[in-house]
């Protein structure tokens, strides 16, 4: 009689793109701080030694993600109109940065120096020397769009940004404060599409107007 021949379990093929979506699976469901070599190790079913041939460490793993999320940034074909294009790569950060929210305050914050990482960075300063900015004043006006863009996106997917909480109304205004008893309805609400809206004409609009 010839019985069945049990094997080892087939360990998982691992590749950078895999162990990338695994700590994806990681930052989605428990955040950035959940993210290590195990946890990520156990999402895949493998031994977390075994990452080591594709990432280094638990910063390796942070990287990888970041530079997936700013390399599927679909950035779009200049116009000519600094205002349109401007806009438009904003818009695209944003919406890619919101694909993942736990993960959006790496794509925001994490600095890397690959080349699709610094494909927005020369995007943006494209538009403004064509705009009529000489190299430095482009490379100020680029830190602040960038300051502008991240502090909005940060706030929007915080789940406590400043004020914006409409338990908040009643403190505000028995505060005896006059500026902020006239303003407690208003900054008792947030309305992140709004406020996205808002900081980024701003931040344009600002930039138009020095270049002009």
């Amino acid at each position: 009689m010839t019985g069945t021949r049990r094997g080892r379990p087939r360990t998982p093929l691992l590749s950078r793109e895999s162990i990338v979506a695994a700590t994806l699976q990681v930052i989605d469901a428990e955040g950035t701080a959940a993210v290590g070599m195990r946890s990520v190790a156990r999402a895949l079913g493998v031994d977390a030694k075994s990452l080591y041939n594709h990432v280094d460490g638990k910063d390796g793993l942070l990287d990888a993600v970041t530079e997936h999320l700013l390399g599927g940034l679909d950035l779009p074909s200049p116009t000519g109109d600094a205002r349109h294009d401007l806009r438009a790569i904003a818009d695209s950060f944003r919406d890619q940065a919101l694909k993942h929210p736990q993960a959006a305050p790496l794509v925001l914050t994490r600095q890397l120096a690959s080349l699709r990482a610094l494909a927005p960075v020369d995007a943006v300063l494209a538009v403004l020397r064509d705009a009529g900015a000489g190299t430095e004043e482009a490379v100020h006006m680029l830190r602040m769009l960038l300051a502008t863009l991240i502090g909005t996106l940060l706030r929007e997917v915080s789940a406590a940004p400043a004020f914006g909480s409409n338990d908040r109304e009643d403190t505000l205004a028995a505060s005896g404060l006059p500026a902020l008893v006239d303003a407690a309805e208003h900054l008792a609400r947030f309305d992140r599409e709004a406020e996205y809206e808002y900081a980024v004409d701003l931040a344009i609009g600002a930039v138009l107007h020095r270049l002009g």
